[in-house]
């Protein structure tokens, strides 16, 4: 079992701050510019759930990547989700995942997408929302020198 610990404080108006005992800074959250009151600039709940379903999609890819011996030389992934008011509350209705991975000529996009996949399927936040989930991989081959039995660590950047 593992357990994790996030401490939050109002400190006025529509925002408070997110603080954890085993990370130094503290995180500045409110209401989204979006809804009455909201704050610029400053993170939402919002934003801090499609955050948390995005790298936990990037930490279930590497480490899917690393047991299955995956070469690749660079991930990122963009997400978006939809807010719509149902039945009087606003609910979150749709994310979109786009993760792109570019690779090296001789690994084959269509494993990197079906490991993306099984990611996106094993991944623990997107496992405990009902919100519907939409993967979109874009996967680019890059031309390299680099062989495959080349002593080369692709996930060190």
């Amino acid at each position: 079992m593992h357990q994790y610990e996030v401490n939050l404080k109002w400190i006025g108006n529509r925002k408070g701050v997110l603080s954890s005992p085993i990370i130094p800074k503290n995180i500045e959250v409110a209401i989204p510019i979006d809804f009455p009151k909201g704050m610029e600039e400053i993170l939402s709940f919002e934003l801090l759930f499609l955050s948390s379903i995005n790298s936990s999609l990037m930490s279930t890819f590497l480490a899917i990547a690393k047991n299955t011996n995956l070469k690749f030389i660079s991930f990122e992934s963009n997400s978006t989700c939809n807010v719509e008011t149902i039945n009087s509350k606003h609910t979150i209705t749709e994310i979109v995942l786009k993760p792109k991975v570019v690779i090296p000529f001789f690994q084959k996009p269509e494993q990197v997408k079906h490991i993306l996949k099984i990611s996106e399927k094993s991944c623990a936040i997107a496992n405990d929302t009902k919100t519907i989930i939409r993967l979109e991989p874009e996967v680019t081959v890059a031309l390299t020198l680099i062989s495959k039995e080349e002593k080369y660590d692709f996930h060190q950047q």
